[in-house]
């Protein structure tokens, strides 16, 4: 039985995605390091340890992940004070659904604890989350499973009983270890066939995912004989 529902937070509730992939290869270019957007998107939502050894891996050995990172969420504060945030399609709608509904919710993401509760609050969506949860929180970041099985936690339900939502490759494998229903919310990119194996489902949007937990609660609604 689905108790829970755990968001991921950029490019899953706040069109932040496009504004990380377009820094970090900004950012990159500053300091002479030639990043494709094809590799920038490969590391959303991955730890940083992981993604600190794949860049200098793939782009140079000397590559400075943390002068370059620094230098990303500077430019992106930037954007964000300017432009503001916006939020995805369907955010609003869900959230009133599970509350409305009795569902919990968790916030399970990469990014730290004060830029998720800044952004969150400026929306006027933090109110809505049982527990938030940072990958500085657990041990190992996406897409190992720890960030997930701390949410499910946290909230005092287990895994199985939460349905786990996602707009990234990594996040939707760290779900999956977890033994949570991933659902991919897709943002910059479509899932790939070793990503759909995964899936309980992947929706358009998130005020689809009503649907899904309605068709998840006529399958436990219990049978009465007469």
């Amino acid at each position: 039985m689905v108790k829970a529902v755990i968001f991921d937070m950029d490019g899953l509730m706040i069109d932040t995605e496009k504004l990380l992939v377009k820094y970090w290869m900004e950012a990159a270019h500053h300091y002479g390091y030639d990043m494709k957007k094809e590799l920038a998107l490969r590391i959303r939502s991955q730890s940083a340890d992981i993604t600190a050894s794949m860049l200098r891996a793939e782009i140079s050995p000397d590559f400075d992940y943390h002068k370059v990172r620094e230098l990303r969420i500077r430019l992106m504060q930037e954007h964000i004070d300017k432009y503001g945030l916006e939020e995805k399609p369907g955010l609003g709608e869900l959230l009133d659904y599970l509350k409305g509904h009795h569902y919990l919710a968790a916030v399970a993401t990469s990014t730290d604890m004060e830029r998720t509760r800044r952004y969150l609050g400026s929306l006027g969506r933090i109110q809505y989350f049982d527990q938030i949860v940072c990958a500085s929180m657990v041990e190992n970041g996406k897409p190992e499973p720890d960030i997930y099985l701390e949410a499910a936690a946290r909230l005092g339900i287990g895994p199985e009983e939460c349905l786990a939502l996602e707009d990234s490759p990594n996040g939707v494998i760290s779900a999956y270890r977890a033994g949570m229903y991933p659902v991919m919310v897709p943002d910059l990119s479509q899932p790939e066939e070793d990503i759909k194996k995964l899936l309980y489902q992947c929706v358009p949007n998130l005020a689809e995912v009503i649907r899904v937990l309605q068709e998840l609660e006529l399958q436990e609604k219990p049978v009465t004989i007469y």
